[in-house]
């Protein structure tokens, strides 16, 4: 299996230095790594002081008391985890000095999955972190098995916000069984994506560069074209109505910017949920049509092109995300964004923090 790793940044943790300096205190960040590998979670960590006690809690919020130990780590800074397949455990790794830090994978360990990631983790506003098994992304999830449903019915998931058009979700329908089904959150549209596409209007070669301008324009529209659904799902989230997935198709355009939009109410800092955007270069690879069904065309359209152009479209770049941004700051800026589009003051800001961040 290709191992699959993700960084998680804790929260910078205030910690006596000792007992005649009570009064001082050292930050110290922390990060923690999870990567599953044949059958075995390799957790690896920075800035915790050995020997470091690693114990596997019951939920990703549980309390140390009613974790189990896994192992204790005297020297080096990893520790090599069995786990059964399907099994998508939490872990909290705690040092010495009683720093500690949650940690989990990122992506998901489904059969049929696809970009399916949890984005917990992140420092959020004061240091901290997005908490685990709450917020999920994910590509279209069409592909899910019976043991995937199960898996998913565990993690509790009560609601999935599907921004796909509804062409998309006609071809490619989602089956969820009657007695886990979520709420579903979705919108009738019909995606056009004629503006994005006119870059091949001139009949010539297309270059990646004129590929990855294409897209940018369409992301500089993204976060204003989508706002009722972004909207819709924000209201959701402070309601509770957690934990939450949201997807469109490919999990990276659509949802990346949802994620992104959620990582920044939560005061995760840009570069930290522009890195989590970028992970979809990683985790996401476009399914092959199932047998007898009828193929996407725009996906058809995309597998002719030039390996550097379709990766342009398939793939995310940092300058999509930027052109996101940018406009947003055109508009009045991030604040008056949340506001006037999202429903989110500094009062349900606040809200979205002390539901979604560790406590």
């Amino acid at each position: 299996m290709r191992p699959f790793m993700i960084s998680v940044f804790a929260a910078s943790l205030l910690v006596a230095a000792s007992p005649a300096q009570a009064k001082l205190a050292v930050a110290a960040d922390i990060t923690a790594a999870a990567e599953r590998d044949n059958g075995k979670i390799n957790l690896r960590w920075e800035g915790l002081l050995a020997p470091v006690r690693v114990y596997r809690l019951p939920s990703a919020d549980a309390p140390l008391r009613s974790g189990s130990p896994v192992g204790t780590v005297k020297t080096g800074n990893s520790l090599a985890v069995t786990v059964p397949a399907g099994d998508r455990p939490y872990y909290l790794l705690r040092d010495v000095l009683g720093n500690d830090v949650r940690v989990a994978e990122r992506l998901l360990p489904l059969e049929g999955g696809s970009n399916f990631r949890d984005l917990g983790g992140y420092r959020g506003a004061g240091g901290r972190p997005v908490r685990w098994g709450q917020l999920y992304r994910s590509a279209v999830m069409s592909g899910l098995t019976p043991a995937d449903f199960t898996t998913l019915a565990r993690l509790g998931i009560r609601t999935v916000c599907d921004f796909r058009a509804t062409g998309e979700r006609t071809r490619d329908v989602v089956n969820w069984p009657a007695a886990s089904a979520p709420k579903l959150l979705v919108r009738d549209y019909e995606l056009d994506m004629r503006p994005m596409m006119a870059v091949f209007a001139g009949g010539t070669q297309v270059t990646p560069e004129q590929a990855r301008g294409a897209m940018a324009g369409f992301y500089r529209e993204l976060p204003f074209q989508f706002a009722g659904q972004y909207k819709a799902m924000f209201a959701e989230l402070l309601a509770g109505a957690a934990p939450l997935a949201f997807n469109c198709s490919a999990g990276k355009d659509r949802t990346g910017m949802a994620a992104v939009l959620i990582l920044l109410a939560l005061g995760v800092d840009k570069e930290a949920a522009i890195g989590d955007f970028l992970l979809s270069n990683r985790y996401y690879r476009p399914a092959a049509p199932k047998p007898g069904a009828a193929a996407d065309p725009t996906m058809a359209m995309f597998a002719r092109l030039p390996p550097g152009v379709a990766q342009a479209f398939l793939g995310v770049d940092r300058s999509y995300i930027y052109a996101a941004l940018a406009e947003i700051e055109a508009r009045g800026g991030l604040d008056r964004y949340f506001a006037a589009e999202m429903g989110l003051g500094p009062a349900e800001r606040a809200r979205l923090q002390n539901l979604y961040l560790q406590r």
